[in-house]
């Protein structure tokens, strides 16, 4: 395998996909639509949790939503298994939600608002925080341990620049698809960083074991060689994985799949930068002498 001499044809790969991203990014907020589909978990609005009692118009309960508030595009998610719904949208003041109530009573009779509840700008800026920091610290520790285990400053760099081309991809497929980005984002994010990083270092520490059997200028066969020594557990470990998370997302519940397709792609995403973009990275950081 050539992973190494093909690099930039990888780079350029990893660039598009990432552009892509952010022209759906700027499209959408060009909309008016947010560049994100922000939930109210990081926005702050209102929820509610209504048993429609009978199958229902999703079209027509928009319509309600959309003549009351003026809201075009609130988050309506169906609970699998019953008649109820949950909303959220953006915040609207005790009038407007008992208009709200009274309008969603009136077009479909057998509906009961079960409950409903605000989450306020402060708790959701706290969140987006919480998420931030938790990104950032794992990158950090990650960047020490593996500099530290590889004695090598450039794996940890190598190894940090593949995960963030990994968060960049994952976002921009929430763009694309308009997947809200609400907690299960932050779960989403720190297992597709764990997931990728740990396919990244059985990669290194095999170019670490073969570190003897190549000479200083042949950097490029040695991170080769490796690569094609763990390819088969690579794939075999994405390939398990991708259909175990697959299914969820073929039998979960809306919240679920809102969690699965962007998991999906992280690990696909995560075993392409672990295979073509970390050891090519690492191979780009090293000084001319050494390629």
């Amino acid at each position: 395998m050539k992973i190494v001499e093909n690099r930039k044809r990888f780079f350029a790969i990893s660039l598009v996909l990432i552009l892509v991203g952010f022209v759906a990014m700027f499209y959408q907020g060009s909309k008016g639509n947010g560049i994100l589909n922000w939930d109210v978990e990081f926005t702050g609005g209102t929820s509610m949790e209504i048993d429609m009692g009978e199958a229902y118009d999703h079209n027509k309960l928009n319509e309600v939503i959309f003549t009351v508030t003026g809201q075009k595009s609130p988050q309506i998610q169906d609970i699998i298994g019953t008649n109820e719904v949950g909303l959220k949208m953006q915040s609207i003041d005790s009038k407007m939600r008992t208009d709200l109530e009274n309008a969603i009573k009136a077009a479909f009779p057998s509906a009961d608002v079960k409950s409903t509840s605000d989450v306020s700008g402060t708790v959701s800026s706290e969140m987006q925080q919480a998420a931030i920091k938790a990104t950032l610290i794992a990158c950090v520790a990650m960047l020490i341990y593996i500099s530290i285990r590889f004695r090598d400053i450039r794996a940890g760099g190598s190894a940090i620049i593949a995960l963030l081309h990994d968060i960049l991809i994952v976002i921009a497929t929430y763009a694309i698809f308009r997947i809200p980005v609400n907690n299960s984002f932050i779960a989403v994010i720190l297992t597709i960083l764990g997931y990728s990083i740990n396919a990244t270092i059985v990669i290194f520490d095999r170019v670490r074991e073969n570190h003897d059997r190549f000479s200083s200028h042949q950097n490029a066969e040695k991170i080769n060689k490796s690569i094609s020594q763990t390819l088969a557990r690579s794939i075999n470990t994405s390939v398990t994985t991708f259909f175990t998370v697959g299914a969820i997302y073929v039998i979960g519940v809306q919240s679920i799949k809102e969690f699965a397709l962007p998991m999906m792609v992280g690990i696909i995403v995560g075993a392409y930068s672990s295979i073509c973009i970390s050891g090519s990275v690492w191979y780009t950081l090293l000084p001319k002498k050494e390629k």
